[in-house]
């Protein structure tokens, strides 16, 4: 069963139950009943639907934005993975070091200069990302050392390459948006609800009441573009960026 369709069959269910409560409540009511001595609820409804929106959208935020940060930490770790690579292959004889260097600065290049834009525009990563690591990962494995220096650093090198691959698969895992249709549907949908239960409350057109009514809308609208931006960690405006590559390769030149 579809979780759009569940979701309308309970939120149906939901509404049919309370409102089929009302309808025999009052039927029972008899004709000398007072209902100026029943309390108002209106104002209580709205009060308690207005904060649970807020506690709704205060989630949403700290979700998106905790999205954002882990996609950030996902680069840094890539990016230290691949400087440890470039440095501890010093033990090793010139050529073969220079062979990793060079392949290391190419994929660094690559991705800052060519792979971001395409994640940002596609939310994924290219294959030619994954030729290039698997260029640095053969210049590592296929290396046979030949003194017990270089023995020593063959294992730890070996376990960069494998978190720089593990942190660039997260980076892609991350490129996407992470809110769920579903969870889309409650935000506007609750906002629509919130922001209109404020002409249940006999709203007049004084300057004062139009100006907070105004600034209130205005603030949904914008916690629901604020939510919208940070749920593409790396396609909107206030996205990670590759700034750890570019502060561990200052040699290559490169700009974010």
């Amino acid at each position: 069963m579809s979780e759009w369709l569940v979701l309308t069959l309970a939120m149906a269910a939901a509404c049919a139950v309370v409102l089929s409560i009302a309808f025999f409540n009052h039927r029972r009511i008899t004709e000398d009943d007072d209902p100026n001595e029943t309390p108002d609820v209106i104002e209580y409804m709205t009060m308690m639907i207005g904060v649970i929106y807020a506690i709704v959208l205060g989630l949403a935020i700290a979700g998106v934005w905790e999205g954002r940060g882990a996609a950030q930490e996902y680069v840094r770790q890539e990016s230290q993975a691949l400087h440890e690579i470039s440095v501890r292959s010093e033990v090793y004889p010139a050529e073969v070091r220079k062979r990793i260097r060079a392949d290391v600065d190419a994929y660094v290049t690559y991705v800052v200069d060519t792979e971001w834009d395409h994640m940002s525009r596609k939310n994924e990563l290219t294959d030619r990302s994954a030729e290039l690591l698997e260029k640095i990962r053969r210049d590592v494995t296929d290396y046979e050392p030949q003194t017990d220096h270089e023995g020593q650093a063959y294992q730890p090198l070996v376990d960069q390459v494998a978190l720089v691959d593990d942190a660039r698969n997260a980076r892609g895992q991350s490129a996407g948006a992470t809110m769920p249709g579903v969870v889309w549907f409650g935000l506007i949908t609750g906002a629509l609800v919130t922001v209109g239960l404020i002409f249940t409350l006999q709203i007049r057109r004084s300057f004062r009441e139009l100006l907070l009514a105004g600034l209130f809308s205005a603030l949904i609208a914008f916690l629901l573009f604020l939510i919208w931006d940070f749920d593409a960690p790396f396609g909107r405006g206030v996205a990670a960026t590759a700034e750890p590559f570019l502060a561990q390769f200052p040699h290559l030149g490169l700009k974010s």
